[in-house]
């Protein structure tokens, strides 16, 4: 597994994930934010979501599917516009307001790989790249208990905030993982759980009781 970053805003190149295995897909497309990348060294981890080979078997000729198997590789072809190669992806650009802050916009990760620690290894890995740009600090906004806990595994911790749309706004400082407290990590929680939430959320809130803030997840080094 590599770390790569494709590029920085405002005129990062587009990236094209399949929307049936990830998602946020559609905004990876967007020039306007930069993009970083894990993927597989491996070619027989790419992978195509059953939905996908569902819908060639349905919909192409004898011909057609063994065309799009021939081009069903890690890198796009025409036939087939999807990067297979990309295990997680993660979008950011600089903070409106603040130009020393970089915002994590959107965090996906494939989805045989969900659960695996793929988001906050990418989270953090993104870390020591940000403080060469000159960013002082880190800043993602997230909306479900399994999103909080992740960014806790990169370093982050919340700030006591939430956006207008009920995120709760997590923080780091570039350099350093933020210091976490066992209050400050069950409060944010504590708001997850004032929502009505069915399983899988209630029963991971549930789990976390009394429980002290996640091990972070180390890095993976750059390709870069």
């Amino acid at each position: 597994m590599e770390f790569t970053v494709l590029g920085w805003p405002p005129e990062a190149p587009t990236l094209r994930l399949d929307y049936r295995s990830f998602a946020y897909a559609g905004k990876f497309v967007l020039s306007s934010v930069g993009k970083a990348v894990l993927r597989t060294e491996d070619s027989s981890e790419s992978f195509t979501s059953p939905e996908a080979h569902a819908h060639v078997d349905a919909n192409e000729s004898d011909r057609d599917q063994s065309m799009h198997a021939e081009t069903n590789t890690n890198h796009p072809t025409e036939s087939d516009p999807y990067d297979h190669s990309v295990l997680a992806a993660l979008s950011f650009s600089a903070d409106r307001t603040d130009d020393t802050t970089l915002c994590y916009r959107y965090v996906s990760v494939r989805s045989d790989k969900r659960g695996s620690g793929l988001g906050p290894r990418l989270a953090a890995s993104l870390t020591p790249h940000a403080v060469n740009r000159g960013y002082d600090r880190l800043r993602i906004a997230v909306n479900n208990p399994f999103a909080y806990e992740a960014m806790y595994r990169a370093g982050f911790a919340w700030t006591g905030r939430e956006t207008g749309i009920a995120e709760l706004v997590l923080e780091r400082p570039a350099e350093i993982p933020a210091t976490t407290t066992y209050e400050q990590y069950q409060s944010g929680l504590t708001e997850y759980r004032k929502r009505d939430y069915d399983d899988p959320e209630s029963t991971f809130l549930a789990n976390r009781q009394e429980t002290d803030p996640p091990a972070l997840h180390t890095a993976v080094n750059s390709t870069q």
